[in-house]
């Protein structure tokens, strides 16, 4: 039988070495492995060719109250080069398609550098997602639309899940970086890497650059 000093050392013993298992375990989640994580290399950018007839634009979301310098200098930054694609297409029969994003919000409230011209179709406020609850793909395949390019802020919320959508649905997606934004850098590179990587996204997706985009 052993004494009470060696029952003591045992414990002693068993808590040291609990503690050492427990001090030089891995982190078990991805919130305490945050800090360890490295960014991947970036997707990279290809030129992109537009067949106007085929070609649909989605202006999503660039309101006086989601793109300002004051709400998000980034969005407003990308507004002269967003404008001079979306002249450009429309000048050669493109489909522009615009949406708002904020409830209650109306055409009335899309910056007037990048105004519908009459006819073009507005969405109301839907979610990040434009497909949900609206008759979009039923208009786009009505027309006879292969290609979206998707243009809009925020990045991860309406360019990352409309454009994701799209490519589930069969169409081409391009997705120019300089035309998507966000609060800050880390949203923008989140959604250009998933949509560069996720499964049967990537596949129909070409990132690209507002002047790598030609007719």
């Amino acid at each position: 039988m052993k004494t009470l000093q060696e029952r003591l050392a045992i414990t002693v013993a068993a808590a040291i070495v609990a503690g050492a298992f427990f001090t030089n375990a891995p982190a078990q989640t991805v919130i305490d492995d945050w800090g360890s994580a490295k960014l991947p290399p970036p997707p990279a950018l290809k030129a992109a060719t537009l067949a106007p007839a085929e070609t649909a634009l989605l202006v999503m979301d660039f309101t006086n109250q989601t793109c300002s310098t004051q709400r998000r200098p980034r969005c407003a930054a990308s507004v002269p080069k967003v404008q001079r694609l979306v002249a450009g297409a429309r000048a050669k029969g493109a489909l522009v398609i615009y949406s708002v994003a904020v409830p209650g919000s109306t055409a009335a409230d899309i910056l007037k550098e990048l105004a519908p011209a009459a006819g073009e179709l507005v969405l109301p406020p839907l979610g990040p997602d434009k497909f949900i609850n609206s008759d979009l793909e039923k208009i786009l395949k009505g027309k006879g639309i292969k290609t979206v390019v998707a243009l809009g802020t925020q990045a991860q919320t309406s360019v990352l899940h409309t454009g994701a959508a799209a490519a589930l649905r069969g169409f081409k997606v391009i997705v120019p970086v300089d035309g998507m934004s966000s609060d800050d850098v880390f949203p923008e590179l989140y959604t250009a890497w998933h949509l560069a990587n996720a499964a049967r996204i990537s596949a129909q997706v070409t990132l690209t650059r507002l002047d790598m985009i030609g007719y």
